[in-house]
């Protein structure tokens, strides 16, 4: 593995990291404290979210492309080239860096889960303050219908991340201010549908903290988790991904003016070129 791989790597790992480490723990100050900092204020909670995915973009852009989302790398492969040898590694490094984010959570708040736990007669065995590190249904949301959400809001953040970058797409944020932007979009998902079941949207978001919280004593209520349900954020998001991606790609980026002006321009240019060799022959 080339220097260069073990970089994109590592820049991979280091995204997931930045946004699990701040993301679940505003998690922790919506959860665990009452009265909640958040109270009343649930918008603050999706902004902390995609700053947070903003800052890892930030960090991390030039190294790796930022995906930071397993589903992101699968569309990228299936639709603008990406390497599949890249794809796998590119997914472990990222739940890695889940994974370590979680940690870095825990030690910052476990005494206060465990006050949280105390107080409200919970254990973690029973899944006492597990929501502060991964994902779960909502009011009335069984699994399936869960499933459907996350194939949804996932197609919802792939639609709006290829047209946040495509490079023909001339309402796309200029400079490097597409950061932003996603992050505002990942906020916005948040805050128009993150109720329904906290907006997993990323495999390696939710199964990173779900392995760490499985081994720091959450056990079953982690993996497999009610109804087996752990598997319901993975497989939403790469298939809701792929969906939104494939949307953008046969619904929008065809008819992109920019792109049909270099079109014409190649075709004329190549017209050009074989009426001088008819000409020359």
């Amino acid at each position: 593995m080339s220097r260069q791989s073990i970089g994109e790597l590592i820049s991979e790992a280091i995204a997931t990291f930045i946004i699990l480490a701040l993301g679940d723990s505003v998690a922790c100050m919506y959860v665990l404290y009452d009265p909640s900092p958040y109270a009343n204020a649930y918008w603050g909670v999706c902004i902390a979210w995609g700053l947070a995915v903003t800052i890892a973009i930030y960090v991390t852009g030039s190294v790796s492309g930022t995906h930071a989302n397993p589903a992101v790398t699968l569309a990228l492969a299936l639709f603008r080239g990406f390497p599949w040898k890249k794809v796998l590694p590119y997914s472990i490094a990222q739940v890695v860096g889940a994974f370590l984010g979680a940690a870095v959570v825990y030690v910052l708040f476990s005494p206060v889960i465990d006050h949280y736990n105390q107080v409200h007669q919970l254990t973690r065995e029973a899944g006492g303050a597990a929501g502060v590190f991964f994902t779960h249904p909502g009011l009335a949301v069984t699994p399936m219908h869960a499933l459907l959400d996350q194939v949804i809001l996932t197609a919802f953040l792939l639609f709006g991340i290829f047209a946040i970058t495509e490079q023909y797409n001339e309402m796309a944020p200029g400079a490097n201010s597409g950061a932003l932007v996603i992050g505002l979009l990942v906020a916005t998902i948040g805050a128009s549908m993150g109720y329904l079941e906290a907006w997993a949207i990323n495999p390696a978001r939710d199964f990173g903290p779900r392995l760490f919280a499985y081994f720091a004593g959450w056990g079953s209520s982690a993996l497999p988790a009610p109804d087996h349900y752990w598997w319901i954020p993975i497989v939403g998001p790469l298939l809701g991904g792929v969906l939104g991606a494939a949307a953008y790609r046969w619904l929008v980026y065809p008819f992109l003016p920019a792109r049909l002006r270099v079109l014409r321009s190649a075709q004329e240019a190549s017209g050009g070129e074989r009426a001088v060799a008819d000409t020359n022959h």
